[in-house]
């Protein structure tokens, strides 16, 4: 199969809102080795898009500068050493970039077959934040059957996944959002408890019940200090975002004596070989739950590719419920 010269994509003209993402014409990516190139149908839209529009999450070095972390599609070629995947495999695959073109390339370790029963739309919405709420909540937090589990964002496409997870690992969900609307999406997806943060306070919810064993938050801010108080004793803390800023006065001593963890990670700058072991365990954790029907991707809305500027207005609006995808 002959390859094109060249293809459409969306490009960040200059930092700045939704606006500043513009079609363009670029050169189709070639292979090197260990990667593969995706000839894309679906790409999601994620909130690190939206950073990196914004000039503040910068691509790795060697990766697109084009915007989109996770995308679903047919293979359409294989570098050398990418011999798990043949040409016209479907794929869906965790990006380093480049997701909003016709064709993107990944490292074929960090792509996965699409999930039983699933088609290329859903599968686009899985990979990034299957690797994020995985990686951050079971590994790093080592969430357990039966523990308190407090979701910040819960409507959101990590907090939809993140309940579900949870819930198919055994754990008592909680989540906060910010409408009734919101809060049923999060009790129909498993959530015991859905916490309306605008007139509920999800400390006092979680003393309650004795605390939460683990605390899965994108918020920051005046949420940091908050969550130290909603935690039990030697509960965990991931941070995985700062959606209200970085900086914020705590005082430690509380972490001290109730033995507190404070962690948090970023996927996109680790290394090849870290996410491919997260493509691993994603593979034989959480892909059979979603065989099973245990794990859903939640869809919220799609756009086509030339109207991406429209998808992130839709997220930075903050209106949507589970994941918005770019049609290719």
């Amino acid at each position: 199969m002959t390859l094109p010269e060249t293809m459409r994509a969306v490009e960040i003209s200059q930092p700045g809102g939704p606006e500043v993402l513009r079609p363009c014409t670029v050169p189709v990516p070639v292979p090197g080795h260990g990667q593969i190139l995706i000839r894309v149908a679906y790409a999601g839209v994620n909130r690190p898009d939206a950073l990196q529009r914004a000039g503040a999450y910068a691509p790795p070095p060697g990766a697109s500068p084009l915007p989109g972390l996770e995308a679903a599609g047919e293979v359409a070629a294989v570098g050398p050493g990418g011999a798990r995947w043949k040409v016209g495999d479907r794929v869906c695959a965790l990006l380093p970039g480049g997701g909003y073109a016709e064709y993107a390339l990944t490292p074929a370790e960090h792509a996965l077959p699409i999930p039983e029963g699933l088609g290329l739309r859903e599968a686009a919405c899985l990979p990034e934040t299957c690797f994020t709420v995985w990686s951050n909540v079971v590994l790093r937090g080592g969430l357990k059957a039966g523990e308190r589990f407090l979701v910040h964002g819960g409507s959101s496409g990590i907090g939809t996944t993140a309940i579900q997870i949870a819930k198919a690992v055994g754990a008592r969900v909680f989540a906060t959002a910010g409408s009734e609307e919101k809060c049923e999406a999060c009790r129909e997806l498993g959530a015991e408890r859905a916490i309306n943060y605008r007139e509920e306070d999800f400390v006092a919810i979680l003393k309650a019940e004795g605390g939460a064993d683990l605390i899965l938050d994108m918020v920051g801010g005046s949420y940091l200090p908050r969550n130290v108080k909603a935690l039990a004793t030697e509960g965990r803390l991931v941070q995985i975002a700062f959606l209200e800023g970085t900086k914020v006065e705590l005082n430690f001593a509380e972490v001290m004596m109730r033995r507190l963890t404070i962690t948090g990670s970023t996927l996109r700058p680790q290394s090849d070989l870290a996410k491919a072991r997260y493509a691993r365990d994603v593979e034989a954790q959480v892909w059979p739950m979603v065989a099973s029907g245990a794990l859903r991707p939640v869809m919220d809305s799609e756009f086509g590719l030339d109207e991406a500027a429209l998808a992130h207005a839709r997220m930075e609006g903050s209106g949507h419920i589970g994941k918005i995808v770019l049609a290719v």
